[in-house]
């Protein structure tokens, strides 16, 4: 009978739909930063050294809302293990292998038959010419 595994809350990744709307939260924040950054750069007077730090992060911080909406769950996240799947320790007694006794392969090359009939062929007629 099959085991059933059930999987640990704690091993389960995260709801697509969990994640895609916590990344479309993440998006919406750092634009909504964008345009208060904006609004700020025009509205605060008399222009300073802040005008540029807030005119800088209203064109830079479209770059970073649109890398943390694309960016995915890591996969390669570590997943929790069960404690009870873990391998038994190894046998502290060294095991020796089986004694065989060591296997001699011996060749013996002889002529084919066929060459020796007609090798004895030859001979026989060259006692007769004589």
């Amino acid at each position: 009978m099959a085991s059933r595994h059930t999987p640990s809350l704690t091993s389960l990744p995260r709801a697509p739909r969990d994640e895609e709307s916590a990344r479309v939260r993440h998006y919406i924040v750092t634009m909504g930063i964008r345009v208060v950054c904006f609004i700020l750069m025009v509205a605060v007077t008399p222009y300073g050294w802040y005008t540029w730090v807030f005119g800088i992060a209203a064109a830079v911080l479209p770059y970073f809302a649109v890398v943390i909406a694309n960016a995915g769950s890591d996969n390669k996240e570590p997943t929790a293990e069960s404690p009870q799947m873990q391998l038994a320790p190894p046998s502290q007694e060294p095991v020796a292998p089986p004694a065989e006794q060591p296997r001699t392969i011996t060749l013996h090359e002889s002529r084919p038959l066929l060459d020796a009939q007609n090798d004895s062929a030859e001979g026989d007629d060259e006692s007769s010419r004589e």
